[in-house]
């Protein structure tokens, strides 16, 4: 087994749902007080949104053009991969018309020393 740089702490992934679509703003900033403060790293984004009509659009963070990602600089520069289109698809299968929901994977990155301590 190869050496690593650093520990690695244990990967959560959870789904946000946002009722009537309606992001407020404020998980962005919330994430990149984590990540600031060295309690997570985000490994990766996916967002689900399906219109009052029931057609549904999944975007990744690489997707998303300058613009859109300036709210996430910072909090993922280089995304996993880890969570794909498939992924959002099957977020979305639970969500009502017009709802939208964000799953997010993250390592606990201050649990790394004492997960490697123990």
């Amino acid at each position: 087994m190869g050496s690593m740089s650093r520990p690695v702490g244990p990967v959560s992934c959870a789904v946000f749902g946002f009722p009537g679509s309606n992001f407020k703003g404020a998980i962005a900033p919330a994430l990149a007080d984590l990540v600031d403060k060295g309690t997570i790293r985000v490994l990766d984004l996916v967002f689900a949104i399906k219109d009052q009509e029931g057609d549904v659009a999944v975007v990744e963070l690489q997707d998303l053009d300058d613009e859109q990602r300036a709210p996430w600089a910072g909090i993922t520069d280089d995304p996993s991969g880890l969570l794909t289109e498939e992924d959002g698809d099957a977020i979305a299968d639970a969500l009502e018309p017009g709802d939208a929901a964000a799953m997010l994977i993250w390592e606990d990155v201050w649990a790394g020393p004492f997960a490697q301590a123990v």
